[in-house]
């Protein structure tokens, strides 16, 4: 590696100038953190989110600076990092501001849609001085693809990823479910599941449950993050006659080695 310093872009367009070699790394973003375990560039994390949590004891030399939308600015301006790590969704644009009017060098990675996972590792990787990783990555990713076989017909599904307060109970609690337009979203598309509702903006849509009901699901997903969702809210979704399944949520969110099982676990589903 050289000295010096270069320009890159992130995944919003945003100017990335990086003193050449990175060897100091923040990291906001669990599977962020994960995927530089992959890459085998944990030791280069200087600072991770205490939501960074595979793998289990990987990350034994970071300090932990909080969550990802309470970032301690403070603590990871003093760890001096080379780089800072975040998502467009996991974190928030403030925080990259402070951090950036800090000083430091910020990467934003934006994936909402499994076609831009690729030109985001590779985006990444070129930050990181590793290409070799990323094509390894991609290739693993594609052929987990083309070995997941194509339903016979597409399977309406719903997949809950938070509920209001369970105590209120009826037909009018409050259930919020993934929508289309997010990279889980279009990941179960890709596996051949009609997510419902049906709206092709929707990210978050917010239903009570006779909303819900009425949409008409065959299955309803229940991840067990952001909210832990477990085999009571399957049981209750069964009895007004919705059949739910317990998901793990990594396979839906964290994006990155995960992936290529992710894609065969969910075509499970669609069989």
């Amino acid at each position: 590696m050289n000295g010096g310093t270069v320009p890159l872009r992130d995944d919003l367009g945003d100017e990335v100038v990086l003193a050449r070699p990175v060897e100091r790394i923040v990291s906001l973003v669990p599977n962020l953190s994960e995927l530089l375990w992959h890459w085998g560039l944990a030791d280069r994390l200087v600072g991770v989110t205490e939501w960074c949590v595979a793998p289990p004891d990987g990350f034994p030399h970071a300090r932990r600076v909080r969550g990802t939308k309470n970032p301690d600015v403070a603590a990871i301006i003093a760890l001096a990092p080379d780089l800072v790590l975040a998502n467009e969704e996991e974190n928030r644009r403030l925080d990259v501001e402070r951090l950036r009017a800090a000083g430091l060098a910020v990467h934003v990675t934006r994936v909402r849609t499994l076609a831009a996972l690729p030109d985001s590792l590779h985006r990444l990787a070129g930050a990181l001085e590793a290409s070799g990783d990323a094509l390894r990555l991609v290739a693993d990713i594609e052929a987990a693809l083309a070995a997941s076989e194509p339903p016979s017909r597409r399977r309406p599904a719903a997949c809950a990823v938070w509920r209001d307060d369970p105590a209120q109970g009826g037909d009018e609690e409050g259930w919020w479910l993934l929508g289309r337009a997010t990279y889980a979203g279009d990941l179960l598309d890709r596996l051949g599941m009609e997510v419902l509702p049906a709206d092709p903006e929707g990210r978050y849509p917010r239903c009570s449950l006779a909303e819900l009901r009425a949409l008409d699901p065959e299955v309803v997903l229940l991840p067990d993050e952001p909210y832990a969702f477990g085999p009571a809210d399957a049981a209750e979704l069964g009895r007004v006659g919705l059949r739910a399944v317990l998901v793990d949520g990594m396979d839906l969110w964290w994006w990155g080695p995960r992936t290529p099982g992710a894609i065969a676990r969910l075509a499970q589903l669609t069989r």
